[in-house]
């Protein structure tokens, strides 16, 4: 095989000039490829660590079975009581790879300074669990002004930046909130804003809240909750982790529906599949691209070395011999380009890393760094399917070659 790659070398060096435009083609299509998955790889862990700890969605959250049904309809009904959630909380905790289990409530009204009302959605929370899933992400991607959510303070709440703008509220103004209860009554309660944060969206900057737990349940004059929070050692664990919940719940007797974390946001799935929509549209050009550089490479070659071709099938090389001669120079020209479109992906990576450059997505209030992951084991598979893409290319060629007839092929001019 060594003999055969020599050879294949020998030939491709033959015509410089056309083998360095393939090998180019090649190296450019790869490094596009790979920059763009590298991009994505990272856009796609950015989203999850979003929904996981920015939304506070957690790896997997619990509802009671027909919440997602008819929990609007009549969410008293199908929300999780005081029992209830001891029990499902007891049961979850003693899972190995659960961190956290916590309840949380989703509440809705009107939010006033005295002057100007406003609508609001609000996600009632314990602030201490709250802090354990959001982590160093809050800090570092989604920063609180002020004090933030505090178990010693029940009535203090975090505010959407533009919302506490709309409303002329800093940290340590208050303000009034105003929702129907599960039974039907107008309630109305103090509030001191503790912070204000950005909530990375235009679309919920203006409405979203934070509030603690207890403050929630008062709000709405219930002791239930709607869902379980649960956090997880490993995001990698997620369904197996569901799986067993699923099975420990249900053999406890408590019917309930667990969610993951990317089927509740919503914003991840709609991204992702844009995102996996344009990586095929490039990667379809970047396959045509290949096919055709190589094929051509091929082609000029066999018509280039008629009398080559008829010389060594005079001396006995077979049809299938010349058909692998030119598999190999096309496998050769997808090694060769592939590496070269590594060097570059790398040398781009580099710069990328080096400037730091930043850009405002859309539906986002404020800049995020772009980042290009380097992903070897993508980049190994691209590279092998870009060898084997090379090879496949050059077998039209190479059997048109293998299938001319020898006198003719050494009378060729």
């Amino acid at each position: 095989m060594i003999k055969w790659i020599k050879i294949a070398l020998r030939n491709i060096l033959k015509n410089k000039r056309r083998s360095f435009v393939t090998l180019i083609a090649i190296a450019i299509g790869f490094a596009a490829v790979s920059l763009f998955q590298g991009y994505i790889h990272n856009t796609y862990e950015g989203l999850r660590k979003s929904a996981v700890r920015g939304e506070g969605l957690g790896h997997l959250t619990i509802y009671k079975q027909g919440w997602l049904e008819k929990g609007k309809i009549d969410p008293d009904k199908y929300m999780f009581s005081q029992e209830e959630l001891k029990r499902i909380s007891d049961l979850v905790g003693e899972d190995e790879d659960v961190i956290l289990a916590t309840p949380q409530i989703n509440i809705s009204g009107l939010v006033s300074n005295g002057r100007t009302s406003t609508i609001f959605l609000a996600n009632g929370v314990i602030p201490r669990d709250d802090k354990t899933i959001k982590g160093a992400w809050a800090a570092f991607r989604r920063p609180v002004k002020g004090e933030g959510l505090s178990d010693k303070k029940p009535y203090g709440v975090e505010m959407g930046e533009d919302l506490a703008s709309h409303l002329d509220l800093k940290p340590g103004g208050y303000g009034v909130i105003m929702a129907t209860t599960l039974d039907g009554q107008m309630n109305a309660l103090d509030i001191e804003v503790a912070g204000t944060y950005d909530t990375g969206s235009s679309a919920t900057n203006d409405k979203y809240m934070r509030v603690p737990f207890g403050f929630a349940q008062s709000l709405y004059d219930t002791e239930k909750a709607d869902r379980v929070v649960v956090l997880l050692n490993d995001w990698n664990k997620t369904e197996a982790t569901r799986e067993r919940l699923e099975d420990t719940l249900s053999g406890a007797g408590i019917a309930c529906k667990i969610k993951t974390w990317n089927e509740l946001s919503l914003f991840y799935l709609k991204v992702r599949g844009m995102f996996d929509m344009i990586f095929m549209f490039i990667f379809f050009i970047v396959f045509i691209i290949v096919i055709m550089s190589v094929v051509n490479t091929m082609g000029m070659a066999v018509l280039e070395r008629t009398r080559e071709i008829g010389t060594l099938r005079a001396l006995g090389l077979k049809r299938r011999g010349v058909s692998l001669l030119f598999a190999v120079e096309g496998a050769m020209l997808g090694f060769l380009g592939t590496v070269f479109g590594i060097v570059l992906n790398v040398i781009v990576w580099a710069v990328i890393r080096a400037v730091g450059p930043t850009y405002i997505p859309p539906g986002y209030s404020s800049p995020v760094p772009l980042i290009v992951n380097l992903v070897p084991q993508s980049m190994f598979f691209l590279m092998l399917f870009l060898i084997l893409l090379s090879l496949m290319a050059a077998i039209l060629p190479a059997r048109r070659a293998a299938r001319q007839n020898v006198v003719d092929a050494l009378g060729h001019v």
